[in-house]
């Protein structure tokens, strides 16, 4: 998506705070708050002292060059920088409703077909004028990494290449599997096998009638392969294969039910270069 230069220098004047025409309904941002307001937009940008509408502009054509999650929608990153700009709690010389601020914001916009409003939520958002279409600042899958994500991305890659299976079980699939709402979530560890019968972990999952869903995972350091003679540091898959037909063939014990239940799910996980590779559902009871 591309703004004229004329939107961009206004949008530009807005989020630095610059006076027009004698009014100033936006705060000043100095070099630093400029950084601070793009850090509160999920960005890595940094302004680099030169002038500060101009390098704004050119900031918002840089944001406005990403993937559009639809068309008629500006991409998930512009969303959040007008929703920032036009937070109620930085109402200047107006009240928490910013007519002026929205007013301004909405001249300069309606030149690219857009329109801001505040919602019930008291959050900003746009619409495009023509389809009514509005666009809403979520999360895109599709994004390219920032800096800063691309470093934890390394980081992460050098642990796994170094990790136990048990340092990948503790330290990066309990934490993660917590976070996505499972419970009950046990690993039997490497210690004494008798305790595993194919399983790593085990772990359920309740639904929203209540009922519950039971998973066990098989966690392997290296990567998969289907050869005759595996390489060093990888597991072959018809190992993968008896460990997963024993943990859908042996009952696992819920104390908090008080019964002995089969999984009806199970997982592989790899840790194999580049990351961790995860395969949902590959066999189900």
């Amino acid at each position: 998506m591309e703004f004229k230069r004329r939107t961009l220098m206004q949008i530009g004047d807005m989020i630095c705070g610059n006076t027009v025409q004698n009014k100033n309904f936006f705060l000043y941002r100095s070099s630093s708050y400029l950084t601070q307001f793009f850090q509160d937009c999920d960005t890595d940008y940094e302004h680099d002292g030169s002038t500060r509408n101009s390098w704004v502009a050119d900031t918002i054509a840089k944001i406005l060059e990403e993937p559009e999650p639809a068309a008629n929608i500006p991409p998930d990153t512009f969303a959040r920088v007008t929703r920032t700009l036009m937070d109620q709690a930085d109402a200047t010389n107006e009240g928490p409703d910013r007519p002026g601020a929205l007013a301004m914001l909405n001249s300069a916009l309606a030149r690219e077909g857009f329109e801001a409003f505040y919602a019930e939520d008291r959050q900003c958002y746009l619409r495009h004028i023509a389809t009514n279409t509005i666009a809403v600042a979520s999360p895109n899958p599709h994004r390219p990494f920032s800096a800063a994500e691309m470093q934890r991305r390394e980081q992460l890659t050098a642990y796994l290449d170094k990790a136990s299976e048990d340092e990948l079980i503790e330290e990066v699939l309990l934490p993660l599997f917590r976070q996505l709402g499972f419970h009950r979530i046990t690993a039997a560890g490497h210690k004494d096998k008798s305790l595993e019968y194919g399983k790593d972990i085990w772990m359920r999952y309740t639904l929203p009638t209540q009922h519950i869903l039971y998973f066990g995972l098989q966690v392997k350091k290296g990567k998969l392969d289907a050869s005759g003679v595996s390489k060093a540091g990888t597991a072959n898959i018809a190992e993968i294969h008896n460990q997963v037909t024993m943990m859908l063939g042996h009952e696992i014990f819920d104390p908090e039910t008080n019964r002995r239940v089969l999984v009806d799910h199970a997982y592989i996980v790899a840790g194999g270069s580049p990351s961790i590779s995860l395969m949902n559902g590959v066999l189900t009871a």
